[in-house]
């Protein structure tokens, strides 16, 4: 199975999902937000990642937690795992929850979920 992976144009300068290492289950979707933003305790946000994802019919995407935002930050995935359809042509994004007492902070091109 193959899976065409585009970017959008405001990610030109992100890097694609990519395994973190070479025994790497998922692939790492980055936040292809503008500057910083910041979610407060009990907070939602749909986080852009700037990539649309090509799928076969007969297949499907999965978006995951990261276990250490989840440990260190209290940050979740609301839908989790969320899927991508093998017919969904839109860009990619992830609904991330704070769960923790502390505001987090997300900066562009941090890694907020696996693929």
């Amino acid at each position: 199975m193959k899976v065409r992976i585009r970017r959008l144009p405001a990610a030109r300068d992100l890097p694609l999902p990519s395994p973190a290492s070479p025994g790497s289950a998922g692939f790492d979707l980055r936040a292809a937000v503008e500057g910083e933003v910041v979610l407060r305790p009990g907070e939602r946000l749909l986080v852009p990642t700037g990539i649309v994802l090509e799928i076969p019919p007969g297949w499907e995407g999965q978006v995951r937690p990261r276990s250490g935002l989840a440990l260190r930050h209290g940050l979740g995935i609301v839908n989790a795992p969320g899927t991508i359809d093998s017919d969904y042509r839109g860009e990619v994004g992830v609904i991330l929850i704070n769960l923790g007492e502390t505001p987090f902070s997300l900066k562009r091109g941090d890694r907020i979920a696996q693929l």
